[in-house]
């Protein structure tokens, strides 16, 4: 089965399964990018995070906004590389507005506010799958080139 640019993308990212927070890519051109996740009831952070009334921890939302505005993103701005590269979260200024459950779908879109001498900031905005906002800011990060 052939993947397309987007899941290529996704499947490619340097997490494992217990720390990927992108599902898919519903669009994506050289300006921005648009993703999904949901947030698993059994994911591992759930069992620790506010006991017998379990929320999402917001540098795992944070960690979302970055993995789909600069991994993502910046994996299709470098897509003609012939290096081997990957970004690395270096800062971000988000505010929150709501709370994320478990079992919530989010959808994270950033907007290239620029990406020049190997960094890239994105300004980023989650909303949950009814549309209520639950934080945006923005994300920067670095080029890392990987050593062969």
């Amino acid at each position: 089965m052939l993947l397309d640019p987007f899941d290529k993308i996704v499947a490619n990212l340097p997490y494992g399964d217990g720390f990927k927070f992108v599902d898919h890519i519903l669009e994506m051109d050289e300006e921005h990018v648009i993703g999904v996740y949901r947030f698993r009831e059994n994911e591992y952070f759930y069992r620790h995070h506010f006991v017998n009334n379990p929320i999402t921890p917001g540098v795992i939302l944070i960690e979302c906004m970055a993995q789909i505005g600069l991994a993502c993103l910046g994996s299709h701005l470098l897509q003609d590389s012939k290096e081997t590269v990957q970004f690395v979260f270096t800062e971000n200024h988000i505010v929150f507005n709501n709370l994320v459950k478990p079992g919530t779908a989010v959808v994270v879109s950033a907007k290239k506010e620029y990406f020049r001498f190997g960094k890239l900031k994105c300004l980023v905005q989650m909303v949950d799958e009814n549309e209520q906002k639950i934080a945006e800011g923005w994300v920067s990060g670095m080029i890392l080139k990987q050593e062969s």
